[in-house]
């Protein structure tokens, strides 16, 4: 049987054009790599390679040894990278933070799907914004995160992240039911010039892009209330003290005080995404726990589409 450490001296003399060359960057002593390359010819039977004045060079027997070889390394090292991964998830920790309307939705489900296929993980859960969670992934006291991203709006900064998109979240304009408005299945932005605001507050992603949204339809907002959270939100609009555009995930419990509506020609969009680091140094834990958000966001969107469809016009 050929022997696996001798064929890594053989491509590393190939590879290097030189015995010498070889044996520095094995650090090996010369003698070694050619009683090395010596006892490897013995057990084929074989020359695998010749000197001549521009070094070493592979015989044919030589070259055809050596690509079998390296094929025989890529699979040792896949090997070791799926047994890696193995028992990392099985011993390891994961680390997961998410922005509340996104944790009271898609995380509990992916949780216990988590746990019930790797129950010895140690798993830690953790809510903020996306500007509060993501410096915290990039620092590296996070394994996952899930953010959101408006299309056409770059609210961080690029690179180092790895993201994968789990759904596009609508937002919905919440009204009293009682509202002028609340009989029409589809509204207009505009629709809401005169009318008073709730949202999150000013500082936050969404407050700045339903200013944004506004202002693109040609008017300012009058905000009167403002809070980050959009049960208090659905609260205040259904007390008749303003309207509110909120997205779908945070609307998986409708107050019975206010009606819904999407708005026309269509309603705009926040990309939800699962963020990891790039890099070999990701949490083979992170990696699994990214697959099971995108299968319970797909689970997820289905079923919701389905409710929403009876509340929302469109």
């Amino acid at each position: 049987m050929l022997n696996v450490g001798r064929l890594h001296v053989l491509c590393e003399v190939v590879r290097r054009g030189s015995f010498s060359a070889a044996a520095e960057s094995l650090s090996y002593t010369q003698s070694a790599v050619s009683q090395a390359i010596a006892r490897l010819e013995a057990e084929t039977g074989t020359t695998l390679v010749v000197r001549d004045r521009k070094g070493v060079r592979p015989t044919a027997a030589g070259s055809t040894l050596v690509e079998h070889a390296e094929a025989i390394f890529a699979q040792i090292d896949s090997a070791e990278a799926d047994l890696a991964a193995v028992l990392g998830i099985r011993a390891g920790r994961l680390r997961v933070a998410s922005f509340p309307s996104a944790g009271a939705t898609l995380i509990p489900l992916a949780v216990a799907s988590f746990r019930q296929e790797h129950p010895d993980v140690e798993l830690t859960l953790a809510e903020g914004e996306p500007e509060e969670i993501e410096p915290r992934l990039r620092a590296g006291e996070f394994d996952t995160a899930l953010l959101f991203e408006f299309p056409g709006v770059r609210e961080r900064p690029a690179g180092a992240l790895r993201t994968v998109t789990l759904l596009e979240d609508a937002m919905d304009v919440a009204l009293p039911a009682d509202h002028r408005l609340a009989a029409k299945r589809a509204l207009k932005l505009t629709d809401l010039r005169n009318e008073d605001w709730v949202q999150t507050s000013a500082s936050s992603p969404c407050a700045r892009h339903v200013v944004r949204l506004c202002l693109g339809a040609g008017f300012e907002p009058n905000v009167t209330f403002e809070s980050d959270d959009y049960e208090t939100v659905q609260g205040l609009v259904a007390a008749g003290v303003g309207v509110a555009l909120i997205p779908r995930l945070a609307l998986n419990h409708v107050h019975p005080g206010i009606v819904v509506r999407s708005l026309s020609p269509r309603s705009p969009m926040r990309k939800v995404v699962a963020a990891t680091m790039t890099g070999p140094g990701v949490a083979p834990a992170a990696r699994m726990m990214t697959q099971i958000l995108v299968d319970v966001a797909r689970q997820y969107t289905e079923r919701r589409e389905q409710a929403i469809a009876r509340a929302v016009g469109g």
